[in-house]
């Protein structure tokens, strides 16, 4: 696990995902699990197990699915209702049976919202607090506590706000987080409060929400208070006008003020991370994003053009590459390379000079085109292992492919796909049916190689996202298709870009089912 001095505490599956317009299946959450432990926060709250089934079935096949390097897993839950024992509450019950090492419990520390949302009295919110707080402890599970609109509570009623501080402490919860739930607050009143509750003497944390745009300077306020737990989103996802946002929050730690956070070479993957969250989410990723944006270090020609020539420095506060961005003048030629090289040596090639450029040339075509090889693992390796094989062995070759979508009078929408391949020395004809174009194309390839490559029967696919790139053809838009798909040992993604949306799901759909065979040990003819 990471250190315990300092914890960096990750909320995207459950605060994030509150975000409108967001909606993850379970599968996407164990994704972006995955991704978030990759950069090396310390907790990901995975969600509130009994509150919704998604949420259940996240926890249940975390157990067996995350295989966490550095990330301990959060169930967050409510303390119990009132004039029960936390015992005897099933909410609470979730909790214990969740498998989850730590609990994050929400209570109000807002005098009014105990008496108006929760309609009991304040001396009851205090036993609540106390009695799940202990219980929990008792179950042998780490309690974190979310003290819910604590910076208004203390406006109101300072002295029971922080009662509810020193309740949660006394009863054993290791941290509580003081939280900016209307987002409402301004670095420097914020920070007095935090310094007010840092004489109860407990452990502080801080969770922001980002409505005045101060989420991430509040934060940072908070921590120059003393505050040793932070808490944000990926990208800044969260409900109204998001949280804080956790990469900003994190590489403004790490490299300002030399807190020792995350793996230098996790933060250096930081960029390439955050651009595959939002493939996930399909959330269209903010190109002016603080460190991770495409744009963050992109400069265009003139004053500025000319003084990097001298000095990259000269106009820029960090190296990119120590995020894993890149610089970009947008009158030449030189962006993603920092990305490029970084991945290459990530999946464990030695690149020459000449094929390092090569690459990034190539990549650089593609992603003119709408090429994204961010959330892209398998179609980068791919095209990494044309650059450094020159003609890379082939598994099958494409003569055609044909789509066929019927619907009769008063039935069902039906694909039928065919598909001619060759493969080991054969050509193949086969054809599929599918509740969709694409559904129907893979099970036609697929009936096409499972004799000559058995492995393929094992490979599912899982997702398939599509987005309409932004164009200047009116309806005749770019469409961009990541499909991940999967066997018993793992997960990849590939995609496609073509003004025809059958065309890039194929892209997509062949260049998986050629990973699959890689992976399965087959390296073509």
């Amino acid at each position: 696990m990471a250190d315990d001095r300092f914890h960096v505490y990750d909320t995207t599956l459950r605060d994030g995902a509150q975000q409108e317009g967001l909606n993850l299946t379970v599968a996407d959450k164990l994704t972006v699990a995955r991704h978030l432990d990759g950069l090396g926060v310390g907790f990901i709250e995975g969600g509130w197990p009994g509150a919704n089934p998604k949420d259940t079935e996240f926890f249940r096949r975390a157990r067996t699915e995350l295989d966490l390097k550095h990330a301990q897993l959060a169930a967050f839950g409510a303390t119990r209702r009132a004039g029960l024992k936390a015992a005897d509450d099933p909410l609470v019950a979730a909790l214990r049976e969740s498998g989850a090492p730590v609990v994050t419990l929400v209570a109000k520390s807002h005098d009014r919202h105990v008496e108006l949302a929760l309609r009991t009295t304040l001396t009851e919110n205090l036993a609540m607090i106390r009695d799940t707080v202990s219980h929990l402890r008792a179950e042998g599970q780490r309690v974190f506590l979310d003290a819910e609109h604590f910076f208004d509570g203390y406006k109101s009623n300072p002295a029971y706000a922080l009662e509810v501080v020193r309740t949660a402490a006394e009863a054993g919860a290791d941290v509580i987080a003081l939280c900016d739930t209307n987002g409402g607050m301004l670095p420097d009143e914020l920070a007095d409060v935090v310094l007010a509750a840092a004489g109860t003497q407990a452990r502080l944390g801080i969770h922001c929400h980002d409505d005045t745009g101060c989420a991430v300077a509040n934060t940072l306020a908070a921590v120059r208070a003393g505050v040793t737990h932070v808490q944000g989103c990926a990208n800044g996802y969260g409900e109204r006008s998001g949280n804080a946002n956790l990469f900003t929050v994190v590489a403004n730690l790490q490299l300002k003020r030399g807190f020792d956070l995350v793996p230098r070479e996790s933060l250096a993957d930081m960029t390439r991370i955050a651009h595959a969250i939002t493939e996930v989410t399909n959330v269209t990723p903010n190109s002016h994003q603080p460190y991770v944006g495409v744009s963050a270090f992109a400069h265009k020609a003139g004053l500025h053009a000319s003084a990097i020539k001298v000095d990259p420095n000269l106009y820029q506060h960090i190296d990119p590459a120590e995020v894993g961005n890149d610089m970009r003048m947008l009158v030449s030629d030189m962006a993603g390379r920092a990305s490029v090289e970084l991945k290459g040596r990530e999946l464990g090639y030695t690149l020459s000079p000449q094929e390092s450029r090569e690459l990034v040339e190539r990549v650089k075509v593609l992603e003119s085109q709408g090429y994204t090889f961010e959330a892209a693992d398998a179609s980068f390796e791919l095209l990494l292992r044309d650059t450094v094989g020159g003609d890379r062995r082939r598994h099958f070759s494409v003569e055609s492919w044909r789509v066929i979508v019927e619907r009769p009078a008063g039935g069902d929408v039906v694909s039928e796909a065919t598909v001619k391949v060759h493969a080991k020395g054969e050509r193949i004809v086969a054809t599929g049916e599918g509740n969709g174009p694409v559904n129907a194309l893979d099970k036609a390839v697929r009936q096409a190689l499972e004799r000559l490559y058995p492995e393929l029967a094992r490979l599912e696919l899982t997702d398939f996202k599509v987005r309409i790139l932004e164009g200047s053809h009116g309806t005749q838009a770019i469409t961009r298709v990541l499909i991940t798909s999967s066997d018993d040992t793992g997960e990849w993604s590939t995609v496609g870009v073509d003004e025809n949306i059958i065309e890039a799901s194929w892209q997509a759909l062949e260049q998986a089912v050629t990973y699959g065979l890689l992976r399965a040990g087959h390296e073509g003819e």
